[in-house]
């Protein structure tokens, strides 16, 4: 099967103007612009299948933003190739933009002083659909997010939960086959971010979609995507399943258990288990998978448990130790970059 979105080498950099603070330098930089080179995505390679699910992470800065502009045809590359839903997205086909959506949650398409009704018309026509065609997918939309009469109100009398549900049916009107979010529940409470996944698992099983979700909420990336494609310094860091990257960086589980009374902190390093966090009330520990049944007996039969849970690490955890680690090998490797040109400077001075 051929890969829905196939990115080979990608890259995209900017030219950035640099001057000093102050009315001399900008006076200067009139006749004379000094510029760098910023590397915003570095030969950046990945293949997603149809209806796969991948989160896209990284730190601010990364590049996650950048390239999916690129995928959806926004920005051009500086090198390297994509091709989405076999289209090149810079070219900006008609079949490509019916093909896909982009959603960010910090930006909207809604018309501001209009009920959505009218923004979901002035879509139908945009993407040519037959008005049957688009209205019974409106419908169908509208139902499985319960937005209700909510579109036929002014878009400024909603709710931002409301507004970004409206607006994942003003971008899926079209019933793209591609789907990039970009922070999609960003600024929505609890519950709202809840319904927010749950649709969007729901329109991927109904009509097979591919997504690329890309969220500082580490939530969304557990319940949506088995999948993750890590960048950091717009660099691959990792690509593949999620579990085994929890698996592989903390393969401990760790045990919380609600105490139903105080307990003294030194009963508690007599269980052989690493304690990660203790309260008066609940205590977590780190166990390792081969001793997690002889802990839980342990715990049960030494302590008061009113309750008890066992899952993996924290995703955050795991992203924060990835990116330490990943920070710590360039590190080393762009100081073990320097002493070799030392050394051969000072091979050169002495022939």
């Amino acid at each position: 099967m051929s890969a829905v979105i196939d990115v080979v080498g990608l890259s995209k950099s900017y030219r950035v103007h640099r001057r000093a603070p102050g009315v001399w330098a900008a006076l200067g930089s009139v006749f004379h612009r000094r510029y760098e080179t910023q590397n915003a995505v570095c030969e950046l390679s990945f293949h997603i299948e149809a209806g796969e699910r991948v989160g896209f992470l990284g730190p601010n800065g990364a590049g996650k933003t950048t390239t999916l502009k690129m995928l959806a045809g926004l920005l051009h590359p500086s090198a390297g190739t994509v091709r989405v839903a076999s289209h090149t997205p810079q070219e900006r086909n008609p079949a490509f933009l019916k093909a896909i959506t982009l959603v960010m949650g910090q930006k909207q398409q809604l018309l501001w002083d209009l009920p959505p009704s009218e923004t979901y018309a002035m879509n139908r026509a945009i993407y040519d659909l037959p008005r049957a065609e688009g209205e019974a997918t409106q419908k169908e939309l509208v139902e499985l997010l319960e937005v209700g009469d909510l579109i036929h109100k002014p878009t400024r009398q909603l709710s931002l939960g409301e507004r970004m549900k409206c607006e994942l049916v003003a971008a899926l009107l079209h019933r793209p086959r591609v789907l990039f979010l970009d922070e999609p529940t960003i600024g929505l409470d609890v519950s709202m971010q809840e319904k927010m996944r749950t649709f969007i698992r729901a329109y991927n099983q109904r009509w097979g979609a591919t997504v690329l979700l890309t969220s500082h909420y580490m939530d969304d990336v557990t319940a949506l995507c088995p999948r993750i494609i890590v960048i950091d310094r717009g660099k691959l860091v990792y690509d593949g399943d999620l579990k085994a990257l929890i698996r592989q960086m903390r393969p401990e589980r760790r045990l919380t258990v609600r105490l139903a009374s105080v307990v003294a902190p030194e009963r508690l390093t007599r269980l052989g288990a690493t304690v990660v966090a203790h309260g008066d009330s609940q205590v977590v520990f780190g166990v390792k998978p081969e001793r997690l049944n002889e802990t839980v007996r342990e715990v049960l039969a030494s302590l008061p448990v009113a309750d008890l849970s066992i899952e993996d690490p924290p995703l955050e955890e795991i992203m924060r130790e990835l990116f330490q680690r990943d920070t710590a090998t360039r590190d080393d490797s762009e100081a073990a970059r320097v002493a070799e040109a030392a050394r051969a400077a000072a091979g050169g001075e002495r022939s």
